[in-house]
């Protein structure tokens, strides 16, 4: 596990997408697309992904015309991201950079920048969730939407907890052991992954990864103090009122300056 809830992702990166599969990349692109159109004073054009992992949601919007940068801390998802970003034919290239998202710089602001699949909840401390709030409202034109999620309590308290999961695919596997702890508010995520290679062995590799728990209330605050004004928070893509229920936040926050 690397330091203040960072993780190199070296062994996972090169099987994310495959143990991932189940994700709709495109119904994420197409909620942030729903959030631009009900919030944004002017159509974005230049949107960063933050903590953009394997480019997976960088490139579909890319392919909707929109000018890209994506940041991610591991080498190895923004090779994967690269490799899948360079296979595209976008009206603009994406430009990816690797840098800490709490402590990222850029050339100059851009229209929107959004954060998706919990990546938030890996900043396991407070000051440093402020101070990403902080980089990401800074590097915002005026005016501009900061589209991210976040996992709720109640997915730390019953989906997480002390549940284990298995992920595959052909030719990968992923045992997954959590263990949460209800007075720190830390999730400890324990993988073990095997690989087959090309001569039918198969190849074992251990991570372990920490997402901590914060209230709605923090959160709110944090973007309070940051400068932004909530413009939604929901517990799904369809705008559903978050309750104690949601197991995922979907926040729209507006950048004032």
């Amino acid at each position: 596990m690397g330091k203040d809830g960072y993780f190199a992702y070296s062994s996972l990166a090169p099987v994310y997408d495959r143990l991932n599969s189940e994700v709709d990349y495109e119904g994420w692109a197409d909620h942030i697309e729903r959030q631009f159109a009900a919030y944004a004073k002017k159509k974005p054009v230049s949107v960063l992904d933050l903590a953009c992992g394997t480019g997976s949601v960088t490139a579909i919007l890319a392919r909707r015309g929109y000018d890209m940068t994506g940041i991610d801390l591991s080498e190895d998802m923004l090779a994967v991201a690269r490799a899948k970003c360079d296979s595209g034919h976008f009206p603009h290239s994406v430009l990816l950079i690797k840098q800490d998202m709490a402590e990222f710089e850029l050339y100059g602001t851009v229209d929107a920048i959004v954060c998706c699949l919990d990546s938030l909840n890996y900043l396991t401390k407070t000051d440093k969730l402020h101070r990403t709030f902080l980089h990401v409202h800074n590097y915002l034109e005026p005016d501009g939407l900061f589209v991210f999620d976040m996992n709720a309590p109640a997915k730390f308290e019953n989906v997480y907890a002390q549940n284990s999961y298995i992920l595959e695919d052909e030719g990968v596997f992923c045992a997954w052991q959590n263990d949460y702890n209800e007075k720190t508010k830390m999730c400890d995520f324990y993988l073990s992954i095997f690989t087959e290679n090309k001569d039918g062995a198969w190849a074992r590799y251990d991570e372990v990864q920490r997402e901590r728990c914060y209230s709605l209330r923090t959160v709110k605050k944090l973007l309070s103090d940051s400068g932004f004004e909530l413009c939604s928070v929901a517990s799904d893509f369809e705008g559903t009122p978050a309750d104690s229920d949601t197991e995922r936040w979907y926040f729209t926050a507006r950048a004032k300056k």
